[in-house]
């Protein structure tokens, strides 16, 4: 949400990061596409890409799989992968996502996700 919809906004991703470590928290990982690492497309702007190498680097944060298949771009499903660390861990999942596939896929997320969704917004470089 931080590139208004119109770009994908690595520094959104940067300053939530930024955010949650300011507050104490350091277990942080974020799952972000691996198409996302490719040369954007002009329907497809991303900006900053340098950031995503900087926090995989960092080991914050994690790219989920995707390949191609006759010229097509094939995607896993990201929040099974957002939804099964947090469950696991005892954390929270930071997304305006609101899961409700998963939620009633299992009974034991969707009282997680209820529990434990928290959701945000910017104002410009504020988080």
């Amino acid at each position: 949400s931080h590139g208004n919809k119109e770009v994908f906004s690595c520094r959104g991703i940067l300053l939530a990061v930024q955010w949650f470590w300011d507050r104490g928290h350091k277990d942080i990982t974020v799952f972000v596409p691996s198409w996302r690492k490719e040369q954007p497309r002009p329907d497809v702007l991303i900006t900053d890409q340098y950031i995503l190498r900087d926090l995989e680097k960092k080991k914050i944060l994690v790219f989920t799989p995707s390949r191609r298949v006759g010229g097509k771009r094939i995607v896993c499903y990201d929040d099974r992968f957002i939804v099964k660390l947090a469950h696991e861990s005892d954390g929270i999942v930071v997304s305006n996502d609101t899961y409700r596939d998963l939620q009633n896929e299992r009974p034991d997320w969707k009282k997680f996700i209820e529990e434990r969704l928290l959701m945000y917004s910017f104002v410009n470089d504020k988080y």
